[in-house]
């Protein structure tokens, strides 16, 4: 069991992957496309940490069955095999790109479906509806389980995290080092799972001393102003606001990713440096090359899973015992 004296578990390590918002294919679907995006990742950047990504355990935690289950409750038509063609499409593409450099600006501006109105409303528009907390109406719009997740009178929230909260606590519990990443609207059910785990009556006496190496958020809406007024912990003070059992956070935005249009999270959680309950939180910020239907998606997992960034965050995590800080630059 981990203790205040021994924080860094055992010898094993483990990657858990917490996806995000909308219909989501079958786990064993989800998860091999999601995997192959990683490896490509770390084959083509860190060949000499593939041998240590393919032991590594690999966990997906996931809860697409019940948000599934009520998005097609409210009405919304889902094809999965239409899903899962076009996601293994859109990954054979990500890996045409063999080389670092590929991932820039120059070839970004080329996708085809992006528009300077599609930018505008990204970089400008966006901003300024969450710093007056207005954004729950584009989070409407593009996730109706968010809303759900945030309905008080419905079960829904407990599902997903308990479904998280699962997978996080048996790593925890076999004493492994963990990678946590989290994407999208799964980023918010990772920190209130997190703050559970701290604080909460019931976990945070058991888990409060358990440590995650680092904890990984791609396309993250957590800067936003609504969305840090719902997080467990908001009503807090002190260090009873934010979880304490992360190390070392890393944070991945994409340009132009309006879930994350708040793309700099160290500002808003310099609180918990302070209060020394997490050593580093880094912002990064990349372009997405993902294409889904036809047009460019920024807010894409594959596009996030097979940046060189994130390979960069995950082969030194795989490399070093200690967590450190990755340096700003990857090339």
């Amino acid at each position: 069991m981990n203790t205040p004296a021994n924080l860094n578990g055992g010898t094993e390590r483990e990657l858990i992957f917490v996806h995000g918002h909308d219909f989501k294919p079958a786990a064993e679907d989800f998860k091999d496309i999601s995997v192959g995006a990683m490896t490509s990742a770390i084959e083509r950047d860190f060949p000499e940490t593939l041998e240590k990504f393919h032991a590594l355990k690999k966990t997906l935690a996931y809860y697409g069955d019940v948000t599934d289950a009520l998005l097609a409750k409210k009405g919304q038509r889902y094809d999965e095999m239409l899903d899962v063609g076009d996601r293994r499409n859109a990954l054979v593409r990500l890996r045409s790109f063999d080389k670092k450099k590929h991932f820039g600006v120059s070839r970004y501006d080329r996708l085809p479906g992006k528009t300077a109105m599609g930018e505008f409303f990204a970089d400008v528009f966006a901003p300024i509806l969450g710093r007056l907390g207005l954004s729950k109406k584009i989070l409407e719009k593009v996730g109706l389980d968010l809303v759900e997740y945030w309905d008080r009178s419905s079960e829904f929230a407990e599902k997903v995290r308990a479904r998280v909260r699962e997978r996080i606590c048996a790593a925890l519990d076999a004493d492994r080092h963990i990678l946590l990443v989290s994407h999208g609207t799964g980023c918010i059910v990772t920190y209130d799972v997190l703050w559970q785990l701290s604080h909460q009556p019931g976990f945070g006496e058991s888990y409060q001393y358990k440590k995650i190496d680092m904890w990984l958020t791609l396309g993250a809406p957590l800067g936003d102003t609504l969305v840090k007024r719902r997080l467990l912990g908001s009503d807090k003070k002190g260090v009873e606001r934010y979880p304490i059992n992360v190390v070392s956070w890393h944070n991945v935005s994409a340009e132009d990713d309006f879930m994350s249009h708040d793309n700099t999270l160290a500002d808003d959680y310099k609180a918990m440096l302070r209060q020394r309950q997490v050593s580093c939180i880094r912002d990064y910020r990349i372009y997405n090359l993902a294409i889904r239907y036809g047009k460019s998606n920024p807010h894409s997992s594959l596009g996030y899973l097979i940046h060189p960034r994130t390979a960069q965050i995950m082969a030194q995590w795989l490399d070093q015992e200690v967590i450190e800080p990755a340096p700003k630059s990857i090339l």
